[in-house]
């Protein structure tokens, strides 16, 4: 398998971005599973050619990376992973090739760092996460699995992040908090405590 070619699961906007992202970084994509009435449809230069059922026949021939959003809840992206562990396939983690990961930091499979994202010291990234446009992970800080950094995020240093949570854009989490799992944050929010 080359890991350097990608089959992406789920289409639309989020998709869009992240085939932005892994073009950047050299990925080659070599199509999206979908719904089945899209097969055969186009998104940007790349065409849909199956379906979430068809996981296992690409197993040997990429690495899969999940393209659909979260904003409520993480329960697609959730399911796509467990697809592909079942179909013995490997996540690929895709960084942006202007966003900043330190050589100190942890990023899980599965986790896609988006454009002008900045990731420093110290900071673990869980699996299958999405650091979006322009968020900010400072020093030390946990994100746990599943979770969503919507674009410009603020995630001051020592914050954690609890699994399966989504911070909306603009938000500001101050130094040292901790937020629970399943936690939504609207955007623009400060968090304080």
């Amino acid at each position: 398998m080359n890991e350097k070619q990608l089959i992406l699961l789920g289409g639309g906007g989020h998709c869009k971005s992240v085939i932005d992202a892994a073009e950047s970084a050299g990925y080659i994509i070599l199509g999206i599973l979908d719904k089945p009435e899209l097969v055969g449809t186009r998104i940007l230069d790349y065409e849909i050619i199956g379906v979430d059922d068809d996981i296992p026949q690409y197993v040997d021939k990429a690495a899969f990376v999940i393209t659909v959003g979260q904003i409520k809840s993480p329960a697609i992206r959730q399911k796509l992973d467990g697809l592909v562990k079942q179909a013995g396939g490997k996540l690929a983690t895709i960084v942006a090739s202007d966003a900043y990961v330190s050589k100190y930091a942890t990023i899980e499979e599965g986790t896609v760092v988006m454009h002008k994202a900045f990731v420093n010291a110290g900071a673990k990234i869980g699996r299958n996460c999405i650091i979006n446009t322009m968020a900010n992970i400072e020093h030390d800080c946990e994100v746990g699995d599943f979770c969503h950094i919507s674009t410009g995020v603020m995630v001051n240093g020592d914050t954690k992040v609890g699994q399966n949570s989504f911070v909306g854009s603009g938000s500001v989490l101050y130094n040292g908090i901790a937020i629970k799992e399943d936690s939504i944050i609207p955007a623009g929010t400060v968090v304080r405590k």
